[in-house]
């Protein structure tokens, strides 16, 4: 069996790109020679940078960083590049409109239709209609959460037998750390002695303005005790939140910090309380299962695929409701020993996700596909 990978969307360089999908697909082409090692692979990959493998990588001719150039590869080149292969596994959305070998595609969500103003409209409607075809085209189907796999019948009607789940995992080095480690890099950082802690780009679905208002609602002295952290790079229509912020008057003790990289992300988990995630739709939410791996306890929404990934653990709150969500703030700033349960709880049922698992779900499609 050999496959072709199209992995270009691998993110290239440290920047607020290296999220979920970078996440995802650098992950699964890890551990997918261990999954099967009589694999034969051949990667498809732009200006990002694969793990290291033992699989066949081809690098475009140009650069495939902007949208338009990477479509232009995946619709007029990558027909041409696939000819010997047994299977293509298109690792996000789109295939070629022609496509001269069988296929899978893998879906994480489909915000561009859920909300479509995160979008430019000529990108939201390439998506919309591609991703329909292609999964139309496909002989498998990945989704990457059971809401996402949902939506993809609801929406876009493809049947429910033809749809698999290759649910995302965490990485290893996520994880409690010892309590040294943690406090010199709390001095390194200047950070505060107690904070909550939100991470993923800034833009309208993270519904950070219910977050901001939520927290703005707690006693002062809770505030002055416990800070807020909003990791993550700046996306569309952030410009709002700074104004915000200072509207409510918790400027002391709310800070925005930008994109952080991934080799300081453990460490950030590990020097919060807890994790706050209010968003109102997420393919899954890493963050949430990184941070539970390191025993920090979630407060996330209860609503897309949040529940799937935090369980029972932490809480799981109504995305609009702001009192909801200021009193879970409330005692997981009080409450110790709830913090600490939760903790233990969030670690366990981390520990249930592991990329070695979605490298097999993965392979077990790619048999389904050729059978």
């Amino acid at each position: 069996m050999h496959i072709g990978l199209n992995a270009h969307l691998l993110a290239g360089g440290q920047n607020f790109r290296r999220a979920g999908i970078h996440s995802y697909i650098y992950n699964l082409l890890a551990h997918l020679p261990h999954a099967d090692p009589t694999l034969r692979a051949t990667i498809f990959v732009g200006e990002g940078e694969p793990p290291p493998t033992p699989y066949m990588v081809r690098r475009a001719r140009f650069r495939t960083g902007s949208p338009l150039r990477r479509i232009l590869w995946e619709q007029l080149m990558q027909p041409f590049q696939v000819g010997g292969l047994d299977l293509v596994h298109e690792l996000a959305f789109v295939a070629p409109l022609i496509m001269p070998r069988p296929f899978v595609v893998t879906v994480y969500d489909l915000s561009f239709i859920r909300y479509p103003e995160r979008l430019p409209k000529a990108r939201r409607l390439y998506l919309r209609l591609m991703t329909a075809i292609s999964c139309r085209r496909a002989r498998r189907v990945i989704a990457i959460s059971r809401s996402t796999a949902a939506d993809l019948t609801d929406v876009l009607k493809v049947p429910p037998e033809k749809i698999d789940l290759a649910l995302p995992g965490v990485e290893p080095h996520f994880r409690r750390l010892p309590a040294a480690e943690i406090a010199a890099f709390r001095a390194e950082k200047g950070l505060p002695p107690r904070f909550l802690f939100h991470l993923g780009t800034l833009e309208p679905r993270k519904n950070l303005p219910v977050l901001l208002r939520a927290y703005a609602a707690l006693p002062e002295s809770d505030r002055r005790a416990v800070h807020l952290v909003l990791g993550g790079g700046i996306g569309w229509m952030a410009d709002d939140l700074p104004r915000l912020i200072e509207q409510l008057g918790i400027r002391q003790t709310v800070h925005q910090i930008g994109y952080l990289p991934d080799s300081e992300l453990v460490y950030w988990y590990n020097c919060a309380e807890c994790l706050v995630y209010p968003s109102v739709f997420e393919g899954w939410g890493l963050p949430v299962l990184e941070a539970m791996a390191c025993g920090v306890p979630p407060l996330v929404s209860n609503v897309s695929s949040l529940p799937e990934a935090a369980g029972e653990v932490g809480a799981l709150l109504p995305p609009q409701d702001e009192s909801a969500w200021t009193a879970a703030l409330g005692r997981a700033i009080q409450d110790s020993a709830w913090r600490a349960e939760q903790g233990e709880r969030a670690q366990a049922r981390a520990k249930q996700f592991t990329w070695a698992q979605t490298a097999q779900a993965t392979l077990e499609t790619y048999h389904k596909a050729l059978n």
